[in-house]
């Protein structure tokens, strides 16, 4: 059967961004040639362009993606305004793992390769985080005025419990001693002990 025009666009496409993520969390995206890349996918290199300007593009794409992906999981995840500050903390904590802990080769590049965007595409990508580091602080902030949370500062409780939190990925394996709902209902534990409040049972 003949295939249908652009079929084949629509499959190498997403295999070139697959690719790229995977040698770029293998061995840095410094190391990485877009040769390497047209190797893993199996064109020429030449192709390549086909489907991405340059090797930055690829590296913002991935990072950008995985922002927009955390942000829509958040805003479909935080429930509603009038829930309360440690409902919120509780969901936050939930969301950002159950995101975080299947893509561990995005997170690492999220995190580890901000070094190597340019500077445009530096900030763009810093303003989505701040969007999201600005939806954990609002939490907090809230807990505050209630009196739900004792919290000091709520920038460094906001950089501490997201620098807690990004680790995770790095070492949790779903065959381990923990489950994925046991593991989340821990970090929830700590994210209460670190804004001084009792998680909900």
């Amino acid at each position: 059967m003949a295939r249908t025009t652009g079929s084949h666009s629509q499959k190498t496409g997403p295999r070139v961004t697959q690719s790229a993520q995977r040698l770029f969390a293998q061995y840095g995206y410094a190391a990485v040639s877009m040769r390497q890349i047209a190797a893993e996918v199996g064109v020429q290199v030449g192709a390549l362009y086909n489907y991405t300007p340059d090797k930055q593009s690829l590296l913002f794409t991935l990072m950008q993606e995985h922002m927009s992906g955390l942000l829509a999981a958040w805003k479909i995840h935080q429930g509603p305004e009038n829930s309360t500050a440690l409902r919120g903390l509780l969901a936050f904590v939930d969301c950002h793992l159950r995101y975080h802990l299947p893509r561990s080769e995005a997170v690492f590049i999220a995190y580890m390769e901000l070094r190597n965007l340019t500077a445009e595409n530096f900030d763009h990508i810093e303003k989505m985080r701040k969007s999201y580091e600005d939806a954990l602080e609002a939490i907090i902030k809230k807990g505050m005025a209630t009196g739900e949370f004792k919290v000091a500062d709520s920038k460094i409780v906001t950089l501490a419990i997201i620098g807690m939190l990004k680790e995770v990925s790095t070492w949790y394996r779903p065959d381990g001693r923990l489950t994925e709902a046991a593991l989340i209902e821990r970090y929830q534990t700590m994210a209460c002990q670190l804004v001084g409040a009792g998680a909900e049972p």
